[in-house]
């Protein structure tokens, strides 16, 4: 046993060696497994922290919310949905008074309009249109003041409340409680600011404005797509609720039998499922171009390896003579090739980390300590199976044959 591992580190001696030997030449060989090292850790990396960070954030907004659209989320018939009638707050009053499985039921309409205060001007402001039920439908809550309350959607009252980034960047230095801001060009005044949210999908969760209902309507319009937003108790009855809602919205629009819906009913668990299938093909195509990248690389050690050894043929007919076995030969090149591809690997590990720091500015990204061990195995395995052929084109040299290469 003591033996082995003394041939084993003589090995490696002989393979360093070796390589400061040749060092441009070492250098050039890993840059292939160095490309592909590097695209397989930083795709890995970017995946990893994008769905992190979609996870989190669908968490955060509850797995037991129901939308009911004018339109299926995933569906490609978008020219026969746009026939579809409007959803309306009538439907959302039949829920209300029909199902038995919702917990919380509210409206929400949307527009852009520009957003003001005094010379502070936010263009493209998502303006939302709800009652006082949205805040038991959405997690998020107000970070300071209130939210709209029955009374302000029973009166139609100019109230809203503000998303974290619009409050930031209309009131910076000062509160915006009572202040009155410009919605296009109607006042309103502000009731409270929504906690942070984040970004999803790049997007950022934090710019809007919301003001009640009937008010939404009366000065925006009532010609902008309705959702209606159900919460279920909980996520082990979204499936139940869905039938439900179903079964309402049928009667409320008078279908027969055998008519589809013409209405979506859409879980928030079918947005997930369907970035985790974009993802996937993403990182199935990264994947094959490293491993492609990789093969190159391999074969490019391999062929590196073939004129070592024979630019060493009389060492290995030496060592031979003086009684190194068949084994210890291939070992020696098996760990030459293995070592140049783990050097490859660490580097690989190094751009794809500098890489990762450079793309976090507007992607999630995250390196768990596997996918680095990972990395440089991963290269390691590849010089191995690379090396096989050279390593035993040199155990099978004869000695007096090799002695006598010039």
């Amino acid at each position: 046993m003591f033996r082995f591992i003394v041939e084993i580190l003589e090995g490696l001696r002989i393979a360093f060696r070796a390589l400061r030997a040749n060092k441009v030449r070492s250098v050039l060989t890993t840059l292939g497994i160095i490309i592909g090292v590097t695209t397989v850790i930083l795709m890995t990396c970017i995946i990893l922290g994008l769905n992190k960070s979609v996870a989190g954030q669908f968490a955060f907004l509850g797995s037991n919310t129901v939308y009911v659209n004018k339109f299926e989320w995933f569906s490609h018939n978008w020219r026969e949905m746009m026939k579809r009638p409007d959803i309306t707050l009538e439907h959302m009053r039949r829920i209300e008074e029909e199902s038995e499985l919702a917990v919380a039921v509210s409206p929400w309409a949307e527009t852009q309009r520009t957003v003001g205060f005094r010379e502070r001007k936010l263009s493209r402001v998502d303006v939302g249109g709800t009652n006082e039920n949205y805040i038991l439908t959405n997690p998020a809550r107000p970070e300071i003041g209130r939210f709209i309350t029955a009374a302000d959607v029973q009166h139609n009252r100019h109230v809203c409340v503000l998303g974290y980034e619009v409050a930031q960047r209309l009131f910076p230095q000062q509160n915006p409680l009572g202040q009155r801001i410009k919605i296009g060009s109607i006042p309103f005044r502000v009731v409270g600011v929504q906690e942070r949210i984040g970004k999803l999908l790049g997007q950022s969760m934090d710019n809007y404005v919301m003001v009640p209902i009937g008010t939404f309507m009366k000065e925006f319009g009532r010609h902008h797509w309705m959702s209606i937003i159900v919460k279920a108790s909980g996520p082990q009855e979204v499936e139940n609720l869905v039938y439900e809602l179903r079964g309402i919205l049928r009667r409320a629009r008078h279908l027969g039998p055998l008519e589809p819906d013409d209405f979506g009913v859409n879980q928030q668990s079918s947005l997930m499922n369907a970035f985790l299938r974009i993802m996937g093909g993403v990182y199935l195509g990264g994947f094959l171009i490293a491993v492609i990248s990789l093969v190159v690389g391999g074969i490019g050690i391999m062929n590196i390896m073939l004129v070592s050894v024979t630019e060493r043929t009389q060492e290995v007919g030496l060592r031979k003579a003086l009684g190194a076995k068949r084994w210890m030969i291939g070992w020696q090149f098996l760990i030459e090739s293995a070592v140049l591809c783990s050097i490859g690997g660490v580097l690989g590990v190094g751009f794809a980390f500098l890489g990762a720091k450079g793309v976090n500015g507007f992607l999630p990204t995250t390196m768990p300590p596997w996918v680095v061990g990972f990395g440089v195995i991963f290269a390691a395995v590849v010089g191995l199976f690379f090396g096989i052929y050279p390593a035993m084109k040199a155990a099978r040299l004869r000695p007096i044959e090799a002695l006598r290469y010039e």
